[in-house]
């Protein structure tokens, strides 16, 4: 245990000391610590002292998602936000559902060996865009606050969004819709999960704010606590969540974006100040989870890929992704890169690998090949987006000019 706690805490003091400069190339975050993962694993040097099981992994990611999802959406450009709210809301009422239609159709096609109702499993576990990996573009200023925002809020609100889709799917495809028919077992996941979601957020951070609010005013909340209450706003909203039946990253995204409104309440320097820990938190948990992502998932993963499996993970990045966000933006006014941009730029991680562990867990005959289907996606997504992050945003940028922060 000790020899695995030195191996990760000494690669989080040499990673956190470079980050600047690898942040500037080509080479992402994800890949240094997937890399990182597969060389202290069974594949490498088999450093890690313990059986890392899928358990812990789902839980490192949850939590890591959590505290992403709640502090992109509370340092969300609201100006920006007001003016092209419509972009993310056709993300997401067109091209999410477009996106699973055409994974569906494309799992029929190439994947064999799986029933329908599983295929559907798999568009839907794969549809959803991950905030922690998408980080380089939206925090990138080349650019446009337009883009970055609209990127923002979709990979904020589309985990939360297929909770309920890939849970209709899964009891479909094990038989478990019962007597009230999938209509009924539809409209019940999603009331459940978006509703309470949305409660619970809500309702715990108007409370929180309010009590931080009045903390401050008591000079109560000193500079050392200031760093906590963030982070343990995001788990709780989580937590309280998911412990009701909820979706927890509907809680998380819902429960920062209102903090982000309630600009009454904080200024922006005291938000600013309460934000500085939790990402830097998400961003350490994130390099953890991608570590033990690599050593104990993908150094598995490796000889068991098929070609079919290969091609329905490169479709799933590109045609899958990018045709729906490009049909669903037709009439946006944003230009042909632009959509393409925003097409590419959907990777897939953290949520993709929570739906995975569920599905796994789930019992679903053919869940494997799932598995592996998403392990494949996941390792292109880490590289494919990870090197074209810096360098097509500075392109971009160049070629349009910003929109004006507000």
């Amino acid at each position: 245990m000790y020899e695995t706690l030195a191996v990760l805490a000494l690669f989080v003091l040499l990673y956190s000391s470079v980050a600047g400069a690898v942040e500037r190339t080509w080479i992402s975050g994800p890949i240094v610590f997937t890399c990182f993962g597969l060389l202290i694993g069974p594949v490498g040097f088999d450093l890690l002292a313990w059986d890392t099981d899928k358990e812990l992994i789902r839980s490192l990611a949850e939590v890591t998602l959590a505290i992403v999802l709640f502090t992109d959406a509370a340092g969300a450009n609201l100006g920006v936000l007001k003016r092209y709210s419509g972009i993310p809301a056709k993300l997401l009422l067109i091209g999410l559902p477009l996106t699973v239609l055409l994974g569906f159709g494309a799992g029929v096609l190439l994947i064999d060996g799986l029933p329908l109702f599983a295929l559907a499993v798999l568009a839907a576990t794969l549809a959803p865009t991950d905030a922690a990996l998408g980080k380089a573009v939206i925090t990138n200023d080349a650019v446009s606050d337009e883009i970055r925002q609209s990127l923002n809020v979709e990979s904020g609100l589309n985990d939360g969004i297929c909770v309920p889709v890939l849970l209709l799917f899964l009891a479909l495809a094990l038989d478990k819709a019962g007597d009230s028919g999938p209509f009924t077992l539809a409209v019940r996941l999603v009331l459940e999960e978006i509703g309470i979601g949305l409660a619970v957020g809500l309702l715990l951070t108007f409370v929180a704010v309010r009590l931080l609010k009045f903390a401050l005013r008591m000079k109560w909340l000193t500079h050392t606590w200031m760093q906590v209450p963030i982070i343990a706003l995001a788990l709780s909203c989580f937590a309280v969540a998911q412990f009701l039946g909820g979706s927890g990253f509907i809680a998380a995204f819902s429960g920062g974006l209102l903090m982000a409104f309630m600009d009454t309440h904080l200024s922006r320097q005291v938000k600013e100040n309460l934000l500085l820990a939790s990402e830097g938190t998400g961003d350490t948990l994130a390099l953890i989870t991608w570590v033990i992502f690599g050593s104990a998932v993908v150094g598995q993963a490796i000889g068991h890929f098929s070609w079919s499996i290969l091609l329905y993970s490169v479709l799933s990045l590109t045609v899958i992704r990018m045709l729906p966000v490009y049909l669903c933006l037709a009439r946006s006014g944003i230009d042909t890169e632009g959509k393409l941009f925003i097409g590419w730029f959907g990777p897939r991680g953290l949520a993709s690998i929570v739906f995975t562990i569920m599905v796994v867990n789930s019992g679903l005959p053919g869940s494997g090949l799932i598995a592996m289907t998403v392990v494949c996606t996941i390792v292109l997504s880490i590289i494919g987006h990870g090197m074209t992050a810096n360098p097509w945003a500075k392109a971009y940028g160049k070629r349009r000019p910003l929109v004006a922060n507000s």
